[in-house]
C-alpha cells in the first residue's frame, strides 16, 4: 500500500543548525558549513570529530536528494495534471466483478462497510460480494447477520472465516481469490465507504487487455475531527495526489494502495499472486505486475472515502507497517528491478520510490547528532550563498511547497487554511520519526513481525467518541525514547533563548514539539482507557 504517505516531510522538517555553546559567540549557525570549515581547522581534527563530521554530511546530503526527489515529482505532476487517463472503449456487456472486503475484528465499521457495498450500483446478477472475515470477536456474529440480509435482498454473498490466520490479509485475499466469480476484483478494507458510482466509472478501462489495476484516490471521512486526523489528511493528500499521478501518468511505477482500488484477476494470478513474506503485500504484488508487463491506472478525480485513525497509538502502529513492509519490499525486489531491461529513469525513479523510508532513518541520525558543540569560525555571505541556501532550499523548503501544491489543487478556494497547519504537520513527522526509524532497522535484520492492523472506531463525527472503545494498538515503551528526545531538544530551546538565538527558536520548537506530542499523545489514550472505563479497558482487544 501506501509507502510514501510520511516521507516528504522527512525531506524538509529539519533546520539545518548547529548549537554553538561558547558564550562569546552565542549564535546558531548552520552545522553543514561549520563542519566544512571546522574540517580545515587543526583543533578540530580529531578522529572522533572527522567521523562525526562525515556522518553528518552524509545524513545531510541523503535528505537534501530526498528533497530533490520531492521537487522532481511536483515538476511531473505539474507536467501531466491536464492529461487524465480515459478509457479506449467501453464495455458493451459489463463484465462480473467479484468485491473482497477482507475483515478482521471491526466491530464499529463492519455494519457500515457492507451497507455501502450494497448500494453500489451495478447489476445485482454481475456482482459477488466476498467478505473475508477473519474476525476473533461479535464481528462475526455482526457479519452473518449482514449477509443473511443481503442473501435475501438478492445479492450473490460469500462470507469465509478462517480459523487460520495464515499470511493475515494477503493469505484471506488469496485464498477468497480462489473462489472468485468475478474476472475483475475489486478490494476494499472495512473503513472505506465506497460510492455508488465506483464501479462504473472504474471498469471500463480494463477494456484494454494490458491495464492490470485501477487505483482510486482515498477521501477522509473524519478529516476534520481533530488535529491528529487533520494532519494525516494532508499527509496523505501529498502523496495520493501528487506523488501517484506523477508516476502513473508519466509511465513510471506507482503502487496499489492496498484498498479502494480494482485489479485484473488473470494480472494477479500471472504476477505470481498474493504473497505474504513482506508486511506490504500491495506494493509487492504492484511491482511484480508492473515487471510482468501490466499496465496500472490512477484515477485522481475517483475519489473512496475512508476513516483516519484517531489515536496515536494506532496511527504509529500503521506507520509502524508500512514503513517495515515498503523496505521489505525494497529488499526483495531492488535487484530484480536492476536486473531487468527497464529504462534507466524508470529504475531510478523505482529506487527512490522503494527506499524512500530509509528518510526514517537518516532523520533519526540527525537527531543524535545534532548537540552543543564548543565553538567554530563564522561564515560569511559566500558560505550562506553557495552551501546554506542550497542545502535550506533542498532539505526543507521542499516539503512546504510539496504539501502547498497539493492542498492548492485540492482546496483551491481554501487551501489557505489547511497550510496554516503546516508547523504541526512538520513536528508531527519529526516526532513519528523514532518509530519509524525502528521499522526500517527491523526490516533491515529480517526482525519478523506480525500483520498489526490500525483499530478504527466508525468515527466521522466531532461528537462521538474513541476512548472507551474495546480495540487498543499494542503497547510499547517507544514514547519513553521519545520522551527523552522531547527533553534534549528543550535544552536546546532553552539555550537558544538564554543567548538570544531567536531565529533557531522556531525549528528547535518544532522538534521538541513533535516528540512531546506524539509522546504524550502515545501515553494518554492508555491513561484514558485505564481511568475513564477500567472495566472495559481490561477486557479490550489488541488489534
Amino acid at each position: 500500500m501506501y509507502q510514501d504517505d510520511m516521507t516528504a516531510v522527512l525531506t524538509g522538517k529539519h533546520a539545518i543548525f548547529w548549537i554553538d555553546a561558547t558564550a562569546e559567540n552565542g549564535i546558531m549557525t548552520p552545522l553543514l558549513a561549520q563542519r566544512l570549515v571546522a574540517m580545515g581547522t587543526p583543533m578540530q581534527g580529531s578522529v572522533g570529530h572527522i567521523i562525526w563530521t562525515v556522518c553528518y554530511l552524509s545524513v545531510l546530503i541523503g535528505l537534501s536528494a530526498y528533497g530533490v526527489h520531492r521537487y522532481f515529482i511536483i515538476y511531473l505532476y505539474l507536467k501531466h495534471r491536464k492529461r487524465p487517463p480515459a478509457p479506449a472503449h467501453c464495455f458493451e456487456q459489463l463484465p462480473k466483478v467479484t468485491m473482497q472486503l477482507p475483515i478482521f475484528n471491526e466491530v464499529y465499521v463492519a455494519e457500515r462497510l457492507l451497507r455501502s457495498v450494497s448500494e453500489v450500483d451495478y447489476p445485482r446478477e454481475l456482482l459477488q460480494i466476498q467478505v473475508l472475515d477473519d474476525s476473533t470477536d461479535e464481528t462475526r456474529e455482526i457479519t452473518a447477520s449482514c449477509v443473511e440480509e443481503l442473501r435475501q435482498r438478492g445479492f450473490n454473498v460469500q462470507l469465509i472465516h478462517r480459523v487460520d490466520r495464515t499470511g493475515f490479509k494477503a493469505g484471506a485475499l488469496a485464498v477468497g481469490l480462489e473462489a472468485a466469480a468475478g474476472e475483475f476484483v475489486c478490494i476494499l478494507d472495512a473503513d472505506f465507504v465506497p460510492q455508488r458510482d465506483l464501479l462504473k466509472r472504474t471498469i471500463h478501462f480494463f477494456t484494454d487487455p494490458k491495464v492490470g489495476m485501477i487505483q482510486t484516490r482515498w477521501g477522509h471521512l473524519n478529516r476534520g475531527y481533530s488535529l491528529l486526523t487533520r494532519m494525516q489528511a494532508i499527509f496523505l493528500d501529498g502523496h495520493l495526489l501528487l506523488e501517484q499521478t506523477a508516476r502513473s501518468r508519466s509511465g513510471r511505477f506507482f503502487n496499489f494502495n492496498g484498498t479502494a482500488g480494482l485489479w485484473r484477476r488473470s494480472c494477479i494470478e500471472q504476477s505470481g499472486g498474493w504473497q505474504y513474506d513482506t508486511l506490504c503485500e500491495d506494493l509487492d504484488l504492484s511491482y511484480r505486475a508492473q515487471l510482468a508487463g501490466w499496465k496500472f491506472i490512477y484515477l485522481s478525480d475517483v475519489v473512496t472515502p475512508a476513516e483516519l485513525p484517531v489515536d496515536m497509538n494506532g496511527f504509529k502502529s500503521q506507520q509502524h507497517r508500512w514503513t517495515k513492509g515498503s523496505v521489505q519490499t525494497c529488499k526483495k525486489l531492488l535487484p530484480t528491478i536492476w536486473r531487468s531491461r527497464l529504462p534507466f529513469p524508470i529504475k531510478l525513479e523505482a529506487t527512490g520510490h522503494l527506499m524512500s523510508n530509509f528518510a526514517y532513518l537518516l532523520l533519526a541520525f540527525l537527531c543524535v547528532l545534532l548537540h552543543p558543540s564548543t565553538g567554530g569560525p563564522e561564515g560569511g555571505w559566500l558560505r550562506t550563498v553557495l552551501i546554506d541556501i542550497p542545502i535550506f532550499l533542498a532539505a526543507s523548503a521542499s516539503v512546504a511547497v510539496f504539501y502547498i501544491c497539493a492542498q492548492r489543487e485540492l482546496y483551491p478556494r481554501t487551501w489557505m487554511k489547511e497550510i496554516l497547519f503546516l508547523p504541526c504537520l512538520l513536528a508531527l513527522g519529526i516526532g513519528l520519526s523514532l518509530n519509524n526509524a525502528r521499522a526500517v532497522l527491523e526490516a533491515l535484520i529480517n526482525h519478523k513481525s506480525d500483520f498489526t492492523r490500525t483499530p478504527k472506531y466508525g468515527i466521522e463525527r466531532k461528537s462521538q467518541r474513541w476512548r472507551t472503545c474495546k480495540y487498543r494498538p499494542l503497547k510499547s515503551t517507544l514514547p519513553l525514547a521519545e520522551l527523552a528526545f522531547a527533553i534534549y531538544f528543550s535544552y536546546f530551546v532553552v539555550f537558544a533563548i538564554a543567548h538570544g538565538q531567536f531565529f533557531s527558536v522556531p525549528f528547535l520548537l518544532m522538534f521538541q514539539a513533535g516528540f512531546l506530542y506524539v509522546c504524550l499523545s502515545s501515553f494518554g489514550s492508555r491513561w484514558s482507557k485505564i481511568n475513564l472505563d477500567s472495566s472495559r479497558a481490561s477486557a479490550a482487544i489488541p488489534a
